[in-house]
């Protein structure tokens, strides 16, 4: 009977999204970074909520909404707490969150985003090592990172050996769907 190990992996982003943006007090495209702060206001009982970003060269802001125009009833108490206290936890699952800047229309600058990969099950140890694995990548926030290099991240070599070894047909990659790699890795001795 044969086993294939199985280890799952997801990249994580180790601070929030960054967003590109016309500056209006640089006047040119800029870098806006999150603050970590929301701007809540309050119309009646009417209420508006804001992640406050801002320019890096500038500091010139920009909001982008959380909720808008929502009867204060409809938000959750225990968040609107936390928004009303700047949550820095709250802000930084924001500032992750692609769904939220999808709905802003902003622009993410996923190029030069610091990322780290998390192991998030680890493998039987009665398994032999010399057993071909299987390993998954997670990518839920579709960074543009290539195959080779999360592959190479992962088995702690060189992006050139693993090119080398996927010629040799020793790992063998499977393309899930734009947030998951699946690659097979046969003995590396």
């Amino acid at each position: 009977m044969s086993y294939l190990k199985k280890t799952e992996y997801r990249i994580v982003p180790i601070e929030s999204f960054t967003v590109i943006r016309n500056c209006s007090g640089c006047g040119t495209k800029a870098h806006y970074r999150n603050t970590n702060r929301f701007r809540v206001n309050a119309n009646g009982n009417q209420l508006d909520i804001w992640l406050i970003y801002q320019c890096e060269r500038c500091k010139h802001t920009l909001n982008l909404s959380v909720y808008e125009r929502q009867k204060a009833a409809a938000v959750p108490k225990e968040e609107y707490r936390r928004f009303l206290s700047n949550d820095e936890e709250l802000a930084k699952e924001y500032g992750r969150n692609f769904s939220f800047f999808k709905k802003n229309k902003a622009e993410i600058d996923i190029e030069n985003m610091d990322y780290r990969i998390v192991k998030l099950c680890d493998p039987k140890e009665d398994i032999e090592e010399s057993v071909p694995g299987i390993i998954i990548i997670h990518n839920p926030y579709e960074l543009k990172i290539r195959p080779e290099k999360q592959i190479a991240e992962v088995l702690e070599l060189s992006r050139s050996n693993v090119k080398k070894l996927m010629e040799q047909g020793r790992i063998r990659t499977e393309l899930i769907s734009s947030q998951s790699i699946s690659f097979v890795v046969d003995d590396l001795n």
